[in-house]
């Protein structure tokens, strides 16, 4: 029976669940569950398996030296796929390339090897490793390569794909233009093709993959809260996008800034020089108050220069009556999952009603690509987001519609457009509903109105002569 064995920093997780998507139709197939991937949950995640698997997928994570050398008699992998070599728990290791050989142990028994011939260390630890193992080494420059990908071309919904593999050349299609799932991708490809998929079947299933959901959930809090949940990990990059999630957030201005966060384990940084810039990261992005669960963080408390609360651990935080005297805040809940701070997200979320209303912002973009696919490529886009997006969020529905290039956005009246605007929205926004006393607003955040009548469009003329704009909305 074949058993894919995934490692690498980043993305082991999309690829074994777009491989599921890719294969399970012709296979019973026995996955990870989400990130089990660590030396307990690798063998939860093979103990899953049964009389039924027809194939297994499963994910090998490390953050030290021998860790592989136990995962692999567990999973013993028929096909290996690295994904890529990062930063991520270098801590214990002396090198880029020590880890990076270290992860290659899971492919000892490997009948194959699927990995990214174009990244130069990866191909180097290879070599060094002497497999005897088939490798599909995919490449965009080397066109010797079993593998060759001849083009990449982007467009506004998708990316195709071009392909050379054993002489024929066939092509697929993907509905992400971003360069890691092109990556992914390509992993997938290998693994499809070497198990003899066809390439007009995964063609057709590439085009459908689903994306992985967001780990950023946006909660009603108690106490007029608003309960931001980032606890899956925690590192300086993430924080720094969770904290520029929440200043972004207009919906909750007049709320005081929050932050509950642990120590960050695994960073391979000194203490000393890691919360120095969690300190200035925090102070930037105008942080109130920080609430700090961990020995490390606590010992760093003087470096924090706001309203502050420090525990050794999450336990004695939730038996503290800190948390009950949250009133009218923004609280990021931002924490290493050693930490278990799915606890305090439970104590503070505001649980009503049984039956909750998530908005899937990886859907919205589902749903988006669709209608594109149905228009003239010369045919423009207006998204509606009054009313903060039909209570899914203004902002957070805005970014993703941005982000995805929609020509233009539109809200009833200008007031919304400046919030858009002052939290970081750039695209063209059009006021649906523009009043004679808001030109004003609409000049300064070069926001433009629906002119429906002469009567508004004389006005309009108007205060544009008395402000001294001309070419309103595109430059004055």
């Amino acid at each position: 029976m074949p058993v894919i064995g995934i490692t690498g920093s980043n993305g082991k997780t999309v690829v074994k669940e777009w491989l599921y998507q890719i294969l399970s139709p012709d296979r019973t197939i026995t996955r990870s569950p989400r990130s089990y991937n660590s030396q307990i949950g690798v063998p939860l995640s093979v103990w899953l398996m049964n009389e039924h698997t027809e194939l297994g997928i499963f994910e090998a994570g490390i953050s030290e030296m021998g860790e592989m050398e136990a995962l692999r008699p567990i999973i013993q992998p028929t096909i290996g796929i690295l994904t890529n070599i990062g930063g991520a728990h270098q801590e214990n290791f002396s090198s880029v390339q020590d880890k990076c050989m270290e992860k290659l142990q899971l492919f000892k028994d490997c009948d194959v090897i699927v990995y990214n011939g174009d990244n130069e260390l990866i191909t180097s630890c290879v070599t060094k490793s002497l497999f005897t193992a088939r490798e599909i080494a995919w490449s965009t420059k080397d066109s010797e390569r079993p593998l060759f990908i001849e083009k990449i071309l982007k467009d506004d919904t998708g990316t195709t794909i071009k392909y050379r593999y054993l002489g024929f050349f066939k092509e697929y299609r993907i509905p992400f233009i971003d360069d890691a799932s092109i990556e992914n991708s390509l992993n997938c490809l290998a693994v499809a093709l070497y198990l003899m998929v066809p390439p007009e079947t995964i063609a057709e299933r590439m085009l459908h993959l689903e994306p992985i959901a967001m780990r950023l959930e946006v909660k009603e809090g108690k106490n007029d809260c608003v309960l931001i949940n980032d606890s899956y990990n925690s590192d300086l990059a993430s924080l720094d996008i969770a904290l520029d999630f929440m200043s972004r957030r207009s919906d909750d201005k007049g709320k005081k800034r929050t932050l509950i966060l642990s120590d960050m384990l695994e960073t391979g940084q000194s203490s000393k020089l890691l919360y120095r810039q969690v300190a200035e990261l925090v102070h930037s992005r105008g942080v109130e108050k920080i609430i700090g669960v961990g020995e490390e963080i606590r010992t760093a408390a003087a470096r924090f220069e706001i309203e502050k609360y420090f525990f050794r651990t999450t336990e004695e935080l939730l038996e503290s009556d800190l948390l009950a005297g949250l009133r009218n805040e923004v609280i990021l809940v931002k924490g290493s999952r050693a930490f278990h701070f799915d606890r305090i997200s439970d104590r503070l979320e505001l649980k009503v009603h049984e039956t909750i209303l998530e908005i899937n912002l990886n859907a919205l973009v589902d749903n988006l690509n669709y209608y594109r696919s149905k228009l003239k490529p010369e045919t423009k886009m207006v998204c509606m987001v009054k009313a903060s997006a039909y209570g899914a969020g203004s902002y957070e529905i805005a970014k993703t519609l941005q982000d995805h290039r929609v020509d233009y956005l539109a809200v009833a009246v200008a007031d919304e457009g400046s919030d858009l605007r002052k939290a970081g929205i750039t695209c063209s926004i059009m006021i649906m509903n523009p009043e004679l006393t808001a030109f004003k607003t609409m000049f300064d955040y070069k926001l433009e109105p629906e002119v429906y009548s002469f009567h508004l469009l004389n006005e309009l003329i108007k205060a544009a002569e008395k402000e001294g704009v001309t070419k309103f909305p595109h430059s004055y």
